[in-house]
């Protein structure tokens, strides 16, 4: 009589290729792109993984990471000059691929000072501004934030009530700015704001008269990350601090979202990465029925997917920063990006969550943290809903928003 055996398997592993880069996408880098690469995974194996956890569960920024950061000159990292490192674009998507894989909110922190902080002042600021702040700002002696995103205003920049209007040498500002990363924690103030002529960016430093920017507690998700409001009232700068170069329209702080947009494309890959490799490990550990998860089709299935996701935003992530080192990166190239990969990673990182059982509700393994941050990545820097309006307009050449 046949006896049916309560021992799992044993399952003999037949892979042969990197389960989180089945298409060697490392294999198209550089030697110093590959370099980049590994400092930054190993600076998160090393100094971000073994703390994150607690921050996220505290609701507190690891600032202490920052001087790391600055270290290996990920702070403005694809600048020239001014202290920055001059790296490539497909550098500084690596940069944030790896950054990501360890939490959202330390890539959005890089995102924010390199992108849209030092990037519009490096851009659109005088020689004098770029002199002052960039090289304190790639150290990390000066934290910046992107004041854009009104309480009102959401998807709608244009809709911008916050204005400037001059007052002899000066210009005097009053509104409101909200989810603002780093303002509480914010040095200097990237505002943008209507004038007569059109919409103008200007630089607030912290402690200015009229300027206060208090926390926004409770959040759920990018809970490792610091965010908060900006409130202006009668704020008084001085001419100087206009950034010069900034166009009198939405052009110059939409051209800041594009390069922090094209950093998210990199990103939200390392979530999904991290949630992969976790849920590879557990499936193939955890017995149920007497065989590993991994051992059911249904399971594999549901692994080739995330796999299959992970490739694709992979590729289009590569190809999108071979365009932008090209100068050939349109902000629809972007917009495509952004809406295929952040789906693609929390989809990846909620079915993770999913297979992980109960497991999968406790900070102890990263899908739910990684989960929980995608729902605000998929949503900030245009809405998912945004970047498909934006390729509808690219293939039709009609504006539905």
């Amino acid at each position: 009589m046949a006896t049916t055996s309560t021992e799992p398997r044993k399952i003999k592993s037949t892979r042969a290729l990197d389960p989180l880069d089945l298409f060697d996408v490392r294999g198209l880098l550089s030697e110093d792109e590959q370099m980049v690469q590994d400092s930054v995974a190993r600076m998160v194996d090393d100094k971000v993984l073994p703390v994150i956890r607690q921050h996220f569960e505290d609701h507190t920024f690891p600032q202490e990471l920052v001087a790391e950061l600055a270290g290996l000159g990920l702070l403005g990292s694809s600048l020239e000059g001014y202290g920055c490192a001059g790296m490539n674009a497909v550098s500084y998507g690596l940069i944030c691929q790896e950054l990501e894989r360890g939490d959202s909110g330390l890539r959005s922190f890089v995102s924010v000072q390199s992108s849209l902080c030092m990037y519009p002042i490096h851009t659109y600021g005088s020689e004098e501004q770029k002199q002052t702040y960039l090289p304190r700002m790639a150290t990390g002696e000066v934290i910046g934030c992107f004041g854009l995103t009104e309480p009102h205003g959401g998807s709608d920049p244009a809709n911008m009530k916050t204005h400037a209007k001059r007052r002899g040498g000066d210009w005097v500002l009053n509104g409101a700015k909200m989810w603002i990363t780093n303002s509480p924690i914010a040095d200097l103030f990237v505002i943008w704001a209507k004038t007569e002529d059109g919409m103008r960016g200007f630089l607030v430093e912290k402690g200015t008269r009229g300027l206060v920017a208090p926390e926004i507690e409770k959040k759920f998700s990018l809970r490792a990350s610091i965010t908060g409001a900006i409130f202006l009232e009668d704020v008084v700068v001085p001419e100087a601090n206009m950034l010069p170069g900034s166009t009198v329209g939405i052009k110059a702080p939409l051209s800041c979202l594009t390069q922090a947009r094209y950093g998210i494309t990199w990103g939200v890959i390392g979530a999904a990465q991290a949630c992969l490799a976790q849920v590879l490990d557990y499936s193939q550990s955890r017995v149920l029925f007497g065989r590993p998860l991994a051992a059911t089709q249904t399971v594999q299935i549901r692994l080739a997917e995330m796999a299959r996701g992970i490739t694709t935003a992979q590729l289009l992530s590569l190809q999108l920063g071979r365009l932008k080192d090209q100068g050939k990166m349109s902000p629809s190239h972007v917009s495509l990006a952004k809406w295929n990969n952040c789906r693609m990673a929390l989809d990846v990182a909620r079915d993770a969550r999913d297979i992980l059982g109960g497991a999968g509700i406790s900070a102890e393994y990263v899908p739910i943290r990684h989960a929980l941050n995608l729902e605000s990545v998929i949503t900030y820097e245009g809405t998912e809903t945004i970047h498909q309006l934006t390729i509808g307009r690219e293939l039709t050449g009609i504006s539905a928003f």
